[in-house]
């Protein structure tokens, strides 16, 4: 039997989302192939993930228009978009702006805002011991929502839900957040480098530029899920502090903000000496969702992103150790199936070379993140009121005579 880690049968089903019947039938047509000794059968992760991206390669089926509305989940945004597999924001190259602009300057240009007005001492105060109050066992975003808490406590307007008080909460939040989580940097440092300081356990001369840059790729994509969210909050005409409330709940996720924390596990794995097939095994078996860190359905030719990350990593001092990581899980996943890296694995290689937490990639992810769920309610506040609110269709039970 191989020495790599192995499925059960019961993961093995899980993974594919099938029965143990379905995932035997596999197995005698010759879709996949299994190893049997006294314990039971097993299964090549590896192999079970290509064969599940395989099976996912289909078109999808067109949403109809329910009673003459609009198709479900399609809204109109003028903020990002896709285009020849290069992300955009409005007119603008994200690609461009990651490599030739500070992360502060962009959210200036997409707010329209002069200025990123950060909290005053006393609030930045408050936020601070507040979070400081918690233990080790909670995640870092943990300590961006109780930040959130407790700027929007010290707030006489934290309720205004005016389109004019978006800017000035977002840039309370998106200064103050990452100013809450460090004492290290004086106030009116840039975004990145007051993040840097918070999350970097190592100092590299490039960090912060590269943060800069993860910020920025980081900003805005289609309309994930938390960006969802955040116009809904925002559709309800909830103040800034609810809408960014409302965004991290469903960004706190395994299958959203926390992707890129086992991208950094199994990165780590290899850099410990693990062989990338037995890293990329483990963490198929160990999380259950897939590759970490590759594949992005948006992108024909692969995640954009994570090629602008990894040619700034390859460029930085001691980048190319890390740059030879991702070079070398990336060569072994195509070994096995159709699938390119994406921004999680770049979020994860960065991390590694800061020498940060395994969950830094999500609060990188959830600043950056902020601006665009600012820039997305800006947007909603100029639509009519309560316009996301869906309409159930009832397919329960029939009532008994």
């Amino acid at each position: 039997m191989s020495d790599l880690p192995r499925l059960t049968a019961a993961q093995a089903a899980a993974r594919l989302g099938v029965k143990p019947e379905s995932l035997y039938a596999y197995v005698s047509r010759g879709l996949l192939s299994r190893e049997r000794d006294a314990s039971g059968s097993s299964f090549d992760p590896l192999e079970v993930e290509a064969f599940a991206l395989r099976r996912r390669r289909v078109t999808p089926r067109p949403v109809e228009p329910s009673g003459g509305g609009m198709p479900l989940m399609v809204l109109d945004t003028s903020l990002a978009h896709l285009e020849d597999d290069e992300l955009f924001y409005r007119e603008r190259s994200a690609a461009r702006l990651a490599r030739d602009s500070t992360f502060d300057d962009v959210v200036r240009w997409l707010w329209d805002a002069p200025v990123l007005r950060g909290p005053d001492e006393a609030a930045l105060a408050l936020a601070r011991g507040t979070v400081a109050t918690l233990g080790d066992a909670v995640t870092p975003l943990d300590r961006l929502l109780v930040a959130v808490t407790a700027f929007a406590s010290s707030d006489p307007l934290r309720d205004d839900p005016s389109a004019e008080a978006l800017a000035r909460v977002g840039a309370r939040l998106l200064v103050g957040l990452p100013a809450a989580l460090t004492d290290l940097v004086p106030s009116g440092t840039p975004i990145a480098q007051t993040l840097w300081a918070a999350l970097a356990r190592r100092p590299r001369e490039d960090g912060a530029r590269l943060l800069d840059a993860a910020l920025v790729l980081v900003l805005d994509h289609d309309l994930a899920v938390s960006t969802l969210a955040a116009r809904v909050a925002a559709s309800a005409r909830g103040s800034a502090y609810a809408i960014v409330t409302a965004a991290l709940g469903v960004f706190d996720a395994p299958l959203h903000g926390h992707a890129s924390r086992d991208a950094v596990r199994m990165l780590r794995a290899v850099q410990r000496g693990e062989s990338p097939a037995s890293a990329i095994a483990r963490a198929v078996r160990d999380g259950g969702r897939g590759i970490p860190g590759f594949g992005q359905p948006l992108y024909a030719g692969g995640d954009m992103r994570a090629v602008v990350l990894r040619e700034l990593l390859a460029a930085a001092e001691g980048g190319d150790a890390i740059v030879a990581l991702m070079d070398a899980v990336t060569a072994e996943v195509a070994r096995h199936a159709v699938t390119r890296p994406n921004l999680d694995l770049a979020l994860a290689a960065l991390v590694l070379w800061g020498d940060m937490g395994e969950d830094a990639g999500a609060v990188v992810f959830a600043v950056g993140r902020l601006a665009g769920w600012i820039a997305h309610a800006k947007d909603e506040f100029e639509q009519k009121p309560m316009r996301l609110r869906p309409r159930g269709r009832y397919v329960g039970p029939a009532a008994a005579d």
